[in-house]
């Protein structure tokens, strides 16, 4: 089995690839400048994880721990979000696009050891949903508008879209001009228990409250969502980082889990929490691409989903439940 170092391995998605990769054999260091272990501890894997404080954005802290941890594999999560980005630009830059540099430089310098760099970009890359209209693909049609595809338009509308579209030049780069082995991902929003809120709050209430006992009223009920269970997100990142070569058709890869209109994911929380008390408005509207043809993903990695929305809404109330002392659904 390989060592892999997650960077934001104390993360809200971090903590969940190191507990598939733990589940999965391998040896893991979470590289972090959060030595908190609260997830890595509900997740049941604080033991089996190694925290290492580091900042991505330090390029000799990355080579070290790299090197002193053998890792042969690196799954770099570590990134300022959409709400980081716009509040604090020249930070997001020098995480996103700085501290993604100096994990293809480590790489590129310690080839001899680092075998696989899998990272996240983003489907923040892809251009307002008014830019797509057809398309065929996984999805089977243009159900929602036109399924995107890793070939569509790439025209990222906020800041930190426009980070991970630089990273994936750079990383095309660092492959061709240097041999790194490197396979991104473009995930959408995941879900799941300890997400952090953020701007996508809604998509944490609209489970959260009605597992919990509570009324939520939510906007949005027309638009389409990806719901990504965060267990299936950590699957990705694991298929990415080991995926043989010869397997690999491309570099960049969308995944996604369920497309779902806002109102179909409350009637799913209805059906799951009996007492599920939840108004749906079509007010407002979202401004993200989600409706992602994953065709590729399945196909080169061997990626299926594992969660439907009704499963992952049951598995996320019954772990909120059950913390309160509850019934599970």
């Amino acid at each position: 089995m390989a060592t892999v170092l997650v960077t934001g391995g104390t993360g809200f998605i971090g903590a969940y690839v190191a507990a598939d990769l733990v589940e999965h054999g391998h040896d893991v260091v979470a590289f972090d400048l959060s030595t908190d272990e609260t997830r890595l501890s509900t997740l049941g894997v604080a033991d089996d994880v190694e925290v290492v404080r580091g900042d991505v954005t330090d390029p000799t802290a990355v080579v070290r721990t790299i090197r002193e941890t053998g890792s042969t594999h690196v799954v770099h999560l570590a990134a300022l979000l959409t709400d980081g980005a716009r509040g604090n630009p020249r930070a997001a830059l020098e995480v996103n696009c700085g501290g993604t540099n100096n994990v293809f430089e480590a790489a590129r310098t310690l080839s001899d050891q680092l075998e696989r760099v899998a990272w996240a970009s983003s489907a923040a890359v892809f251009a307002p949903p008014e830019r797509y209209g057809g398309g065929g693909g996984d999805g089977g049609g243009g159900e929602f508008g036109g399924w995107v595809t890793e070939d569509d338009l790439v025209s990222p509308d906020t800041l930190y879209g426009a980070t991970k579209e630089y990273n994936e030049h750079q990383a095309r780069v660092y492959h061709e001009e240097y041999g790194v082995s490197h396979v991104g991902l473009r995930p959408t929003v995941a879900y799941g228990p300890y997400r952090e809120t953020g701007g996508s709050a809604f998509l944490v209430d609209l489970i959260e409250k009605p597992a919990l006992g509570e009324s939520f009223a939510v906007e949005y009920g027309d638009q389409v969502i990806d719901w990504q269970y965060v267990r299936d997100v950590a699957q990705a990142f694991r298929r990415a980082a080991f995926t043989p070569e010869a397997d690999l058709t491309r570099r960049i890869y969308n995944v996604r889990g369920e497309c779902a209109t806002i109102r179909e994911a409350a009637e799913t929380v209805e059906s799951v929490v009996s007492d599920a008390d939840i108004t749906v408005s079509d007010e407002g509207e979202l401004p993200w691409t989600q409706t992602l043809d994953t065709t590729a993903a399945k196909e080169d990695l061997g990626y299926d989903p594992e969660y439907d929305l009704e499963a992952g809404v049951r598995e996320y109330a019954s772990v909120l439940r059950e913390e309160r002392g509850l019934d599970p659904v």
